[in-house]
């Protein structure tokens, strides 16, 4: 048999992120191109997407960036256009935040445009709200809440009678 001189397999690949810390150089729209930004995911490879010429298109994510990157809600994207259907385009490229930031700057896309943060702990956080009073109040040393305490009283009030389990 021959012997395995590889470390890994595909799959050891793949867990590997290469393209991460490469900057990359910002493009900008050229003729039959125009900006939009995601507003809904239909699914199948298909986006609706807000172009900044006032118009909604249906839009197709291309072959090469289907499995490779990921287009999400609020996403600032280029969309390549259609000649002979005004209400379809094609995605080209998706712009991470960094870039879509600089296109606002240099007044390519609008600054009226909020910008969706790719931020992988917002959306384990996404539900949550702590309330800054609320913990406040609650250090007084004791780590039962106010209203338990109350409620033991009660309890330990009513311990104290007899109650005929015959009559309930």
């Amino acid at each position: 048999m021959p012997k395995n001189k590889g470390k890994g397999g595909k799959n050891r690949k793949r867990g590997t992120n290469k393209n991460e810390a490469v900057k990359r150089e910002l493009i900008l729209k050229e003729e039959g191109q125009e900006y939009a930004q995601c507003t809904k995911m239909l699914g199948n490879g298909r986006i609706e997407a807000f172009c900044f010429d006032g118009v909604k298109r249906l839009a197709t994510i291309r072959g090469t960036m289907r499995k490779k990157m990921w287009v999400n809600l609020g996403d600032v994207v280029l969309l390549g256009l259609r000649s002979y259907q005004d209400g379809k385009a094609d995605v080209i490229l998706k712009y991470k935040p960094e870039e879509a930031r600089q296109l606002q700057k240099q007044g390519e896309i609008p600054e009226s445009l909020k910008i969706v943060e790719a931020d992988p702990t917002a959306a384990s956080a996404e539900g949550w709200e702590f309330d800054e009073e609320a913990s406040d109040a609650s250090d007084s040393g004791s780590d039962v809440p106010d209203n338990k305490k109350s409620a033991n009283a009660n309890d330990d009030e009513s311990s104290d009678e007899d109650v005929d389990v015959d009559r309930i």
